[in-house]
């Protein structure tokens, strides 16, 4: 007899996942976690806005796999977010999910138990209780919006969200960004080109209407008003970097071309670094100089930062994985990071008030 089976051919199983509303009445937004979510966003759109002088920092491990280490480093970043919060407003890095090139860990989420058993449930369940301890210590979170359905359990307790370089060009991700929350910040292609970002800021803004899933965990048809406080991350790519001034300048005449406010993240890492850790401070010390010379479109800085240095591959038996060290990029350690973010602060400071945003020359305009 011919199998004429057409649907299914290379699924092997299936699970029922619990729905957002169930996740979320498990762990529940507490008062304190809201308060933090809440200011933190308005502290960031404030920045975004110009109604706000500092600079707004994401800064973290690359990738979270320890909940027991991103404790211990969260209350270490949130004492020196609170000695430098007069021109500098530091959020947590929290990444859950990690895209991949070919295979790989794909993330805390994906499978917590770095063993290759993908419980995705638990994942989400461990994901959402650590956000919630670090909202209630007073530390905004960050996070990569990465799969389109995950935002739906988690984006609750987002401070700011980011869409990586290599979903930047995805329509898929610039609708589910328009319907965020929270400020979302899009990476240039990993070629170092800003085209795909300055459309996928253009598209954000908009309204868009796309299938995902409700609270309840139904298929849905979501309807976005379009995310008013997108802007654009500058990671380098293609072999070169784009975080010094030249490059910073030809960015904010593309953006105001497009008529895109000139709102300017730099990531410390990445191409910006050529994934060298030891670069990092001299990224954000060149960034911070742009800043004391007069630069007004810079907005924030991004840091892959761990209490360990470098990183480590994920080995067969986990109780040999060094603590405190990431699994994925390799990061600067603590001293390190408490180190280039006071001298950040401490050059940025006498500057912030005099800020001017860039605006459309008169060459630009009639180009």
């Amino acid at each position: 007899m011919i199998d004429s089976r057409v649907d299914d051919l290379n699924v092997l199983s299936e699970q029922t996942l619990i729905s957002p509303d169930q996740l979320k009445a498990a762990h529940p937004l507490s008062d304190a976690a809201l308060r933090t979510v809440s200011e933190g966003r308005s502290a960031i759109k404030n920045i975004l806005q110009r109604t706000d002088p500092r600079l707004f920092l994401v800064v973290g491990p690359c990738s979270i796999h320890d909940p027991v280490a991103a404790l211990e480093y969260a209350t270490r970043l949130k004492g020196l977010a609170d000695d430098v919060a007069d021109s500098l407003f530091i959020v947590m890095r929290v990444y859950f999910e990690k895209p991949r090139t070919t295979v790989g860990w794909k993330g805390f989420i994906n499978d917590p138990g770095m063993n290759g058993s993908f419980n995705i449930e638990d994942g989400l369940g461990q994901g959402r209780k650590l956000l919630m301890e670090l909202s209630e210590m007073g530390l905004p979170t960050s996070t990569e919006a990465l799969d389109p359905v995950s935002p739906q359990y988690l984006q609750d307790l987002i401070t700011w969200s980011a869409i990586g370089a290599r979903t930047t060009e995805s329509q898929t991700h610039r609708e589910m960004a328009s319907g965020l929350s929270s400020a979302v910040g899009f990476k240039n292609g990993t070629d170092g080109g800003l085209e795909v970002a300055i459309n996928a800021l253009q598209s954000v803004s908009a309204p868009h209407r796309f299938l995902g899933i409700n609270h309840q965990g139904q298929v849905s048809v979501i309807h976005t008003r379009g995310n008013a406080h997108a802007h654009i991350v500058l990671r380098g790519g293609g072999g070169k970097t784009n975080y010094d001034s030249v490059s910073v300048s030809v960015c904010e005449q593309e953006l105001l071309k497009n008529d895109i406010t000139p709102n300017i993240m730099i990531d410390c890492s990445h191409a910006n670094s050529n994934k060298d850790p030891a670069l990092q401070p001299l990224v954000m010390q060149n960034v911070g100089h742009q800043i004391a010379d007069g630069n007004g479109s810079i907005i924030g800085l991004m840091v892959e930062s761990n209490l360990g240095w470098g990183n480590q591959s994920i080995p067969e038996d986990l109780s040999l994985l060094k603590h405190g060290v990431s699994v994925t990029d390799a990061c600067v350690d603590w001293e390190t990071t408490d180190a280039m973010i006071r001298e950040l602060a401490e050059t940025v400071a006498p500057h912030l008030g005099e800020r001017k945003p860039p605006v459309l020359s008169e060459m630009t305009k009639s180009a």
